[in-house]
């Protein structure tokens, strides 16, 4: 017998141990001392064994084939919920009635000959995944940044907090922290807006 055969041999061992389990002769043994029978066996054919056998081709005792019990399926669950695939969207507090919008604003800047290069809506920093200040609008461009908060009290802090870096106006605030705007502009921003009502 050579070293290549002895997977072969194994594997009928374990088909011959199987099988004479199954009632191969007249003993009336109890089931409890019975030999596991082919029903039982599953996982050990399937590890990849070379020369184990499959499932599919299972000699029996009477020198057919027989076939593998059929494979247990999962009973059908509920329907599977999935997470949305984006997080839902941050609802800001509105702005009060009669406060202008930050889109508002940067467009009278502009319209009164202001700078107001690369505007962006950064609306959503006011939100609890950016900055966190309860704002309702954020409009950035260049040369000033204008906010708008839900009451005047929330503005009158902000622009506190901000010192001579902000101009506020009832509930909106001027910021002029990222941009390096000369004071005699930051004036005019501040009469354009004063204007507006």
């Amino acid at each position: 017998m050579t070293l290549r055969s002895l997977p072969t041999v194994g594997a009928l061992l374990v088909v011959a141990a199987i099988t004479a389990g199954c009632g191969g002769g007249d003993d009336d043994a109890a089931p409890s001392s019975a030999a596991p029978s082919v029903s039982s066996f599953s996982a050990p054919a399937a590890t990849g064994l070379p020369g184990a056998p499959t499932p599919s081709a299972l000699p029996s005792s009477t020198g057919g084939v027989t076939s593998p019990p059929a494979p247990a399926t999962a009973a059908p669950q509920g329907p599977t919920q999935r997470r949305p695939a984006s997080t839902p969207p941050v609802v800001l507090p509105q702005r009060p009635a009669g406060a202008p919008g930050a889109t508002q604003v940067v467009t009278a800047f502009k319209a009164a000959g202001l700078k107001v290069s690369n505007p962006r809506d950064r609306s959503v920093d006011c939100g609890p995944d950016g900055l966190g200040l309860g704002c309702s609008e954020v409009v950035a461009t260049d040369a000033v940044t204008v906010y708008v908060f839900p009451d005047e009290t929330s503005a009158s802090d902000i622009a506190e907090t901000w010192g001579g870096q902000s101009y506020r106006r009832g509930a909106v605030v001027l910021n002029y922290l990222a941009a390096k705007t000369p004071a005699a502009d930051r004036l005019r921003y501040e009469k354009v807006l004063n204007g507006l009502g």
